[in-house]
């Protein structure tokens, strides 16, 4: 009662999938893990082929083993929709028998789209095309192919969920740190609009945690987010620059008054440089 898109990138080698459903949480229905691949479980789900999928190819299975190895032990796979992608690209994909029709699955090189309880048959391969003409970052062409889902006429039942998420193309020590991208929105009249807003501000903040941000390159980021005003004035203000650190954390002052308090009390302790006098400072004349 879904469709969705696994895939790996060719020039990134980030692996991805992308999920949409009239259910709420379909998120839950889909995962991703570093150097490994993706798995998505979809139909009359059974979550064990997530994680246990996931575990096959760690330990070198292929998509195709691994998949084979979870139905093989599913008394019920013929209700089933499960599409797997390994550390190689290869794909993987199960429609079951009895799935609620339209139902069924494309397969492309490093990708596959699936999608069950459907309007029309045609969606997985508008969702195929989409993702093979599409540029950019893998999270915005799984987004893409999402949308062209849904022009296709996607879920018979409407749109409720989604998630987009993108892991690293390395295996990591600790597996939280290769995801690169989740945004999961589990109850929405408008899903995957919302997704496409919230991968945008994914990636303002990303942004902003590796590099920061120059006043004069994105002042107009700077009033949207207060969050990114404050501690980019805070930066600035730090290495000298005070007159456009004021205006900075101006912006965050106007904004609520918690961030005035919360000044005085990072200067307590100088955290993050704060001092008592670059309080003084950064409040002198504050409207």
């Amino acid at each position: 009662m879904t469709y969705s898109i696994i895939a790996k990138c060719s020039e990134t080698g980030q692996y991805g999938v992308g999920i949409q459903s009239h259910f709420y949480a379909a998120g839950n229905a889909c995962w991703a893990n570093a150097g490994v691949g993706a798995v998505v479980t979809q139909a009359m789900a059974l979550i064990d082929h997530g994680p246990l999928g996931l575990k096959l190819m760690a330990e070198g299975k292929s998509a195709s083993e691994a998949l084979s190895e979870r139905l093989a032990v599913d008394p019920d796979s013929e209700i089933r929709q499960v599409a797997m992608l390994d550390s190689k690209g290869r794909v993987a994909a199960h429609t079951g028998s009895v799935t609620i029709p339209a139902a069924g699955h494309v397969m492309g090189e490093g990708f596959c789209c699936q999608a069950n309880l459907m309007w029309n048959d045609t969606v997985p391969q508008e969702m195929a095309d989409a993702f093979e003409n599409s540029k950019g970052d893998l999270a915005d062409r799984l987004l893409t192919a999402l949308f062209a889902g849904q022009d296709a006429g996607g879920d018979i039942r409407g749109m409720q969920s989604g998630r987009v998420l993108v892991v690293d193309s390395k295996i990591m020590d600790k597996e939280w740190e290769g995801i690169l991208v989740d945004v999961n929105v589990d109850d929405h009249s408008e899903p995957l609009k919302e997704i496409e807003r919230l991968l945008k501000v994914n990636s303002i903040y990303t942004e902003f945690t590796k590099n920061g941000y120059e006043l004069e390159l994105d002042k107009s980021q700077a009033d949207k987010y207060p969050e990114i005003a404050f501690w980019t004035g805070i930066n600035l203000a730090n290495r000298g620059d005070l007159e456009n650190g004021k205006e900075l954390t101006g912006i965050a002052l106007k904004n609520h008054s918690g961030w005035r308090e919360l000044l005085i009390r990072c200067s307590e302790n100088n955290f993050f440089g704060i001092t008592e006098e670059l309080v003084q400072q950064l409040l002198n004349n504050e409207q």
